[in-house]
């Protein structure tokens, strides 16, 4: 157990997983989508639906979507920035099987056109869980930097990524791998040590059989 574990996160309150982690989750939503988001269809599970209101929940997870971090000062006025910068939102409410309480379904379209389906969940003390993306396992915590690649189920693959990582110096944390049938499509959770550069993934996306390369990096700065 360290300080955080005792204090929790520097945040703007009043709940660390209500509100904090909520933020969070918003955050780590838009830097998957790689870009600003245009449109975001938010489905609130569980004790975020009953209670997230009064701990301003949905102020949160927009907050996170404008770029805001736990510590920011305009997370209760987001609703505000979000009109400011053109983000359309809808709250909803949602029964998602097998979640955590503090569960989301975010459904978001980016300014360039980009969309991505999110479920995650804020387990407390300001941390989270990526548990989906685009309907397929994940688990990810957001706390190393990130890559998820998706590609055709077939021999060899893990080698070969495994190996261009090891060539240019990325240590890897942790590795999960989930398919959805047998020669299928399948997709690699790589947590890495350090941050990996561009021309790593643009090697990652060159490799044969990969269908797409999604990086979480742990440097992104607020932008509004």
């Amino acid at each position: 157990m360290n300080v955080f574990d005792v204090m929790g996160p520097v945040m703007v309150g009043p709940s660390s997983s209500h509100t904090a982690g909520a933020v969070k989750i918003g955050y780590t939503a838009r830097l998957l989508l790689r870009e600003e988001v245009k449109y975001a269809d938010l489905y609130l599970h569980g004790s975020f639906l009953a209670t997230g209101k009064g701990h301003g929940t949905d102020k949160a997870l927009i907050a996170g979507l404008l770029g805001m971090k736990t510590d920011d000062e305009r997370i209760p006025t987001s609703f505000t920035f979000a009109e400011q910068k053109g983000l359309d939102y809808r709250f909803s409410g949602i029964e998602l099987r097998n979640a955590h309480p503090n569960s989301v379904l975010l459904k978001l379209e980016g300014i360039h056109g980009n969309k991505i389906e999110i479920v995650a969940s804020s387990i407390g003390g300001g941390a989270i869980v990526i548990n989906k993306i685009d309907g397929v396992d994940a688990n990810i915590c957001a706390c190393y930097p990130t890559l998820i690649i998706n590609n055709v189920d077939e021999p060899g693959h893990v080698s070969k990524v495994a190996s261009l990582l090891g060539e240019r110096s990325v240590n890897i944390a942790t590795m999960h791998i989930y398919r959805d049938k047998r020669g299928g499509n399948a997709v690699m959770i790589i947590e890495c040590d350090q941050e990996v550069s561009l021309d790593v993934i643009e090697g990652l996306r060159k490799l044969n059989g990969v269908i797409r390369v999604t990086y979480l990096s742990m440097e992104e700065k607020n932008e509004l």
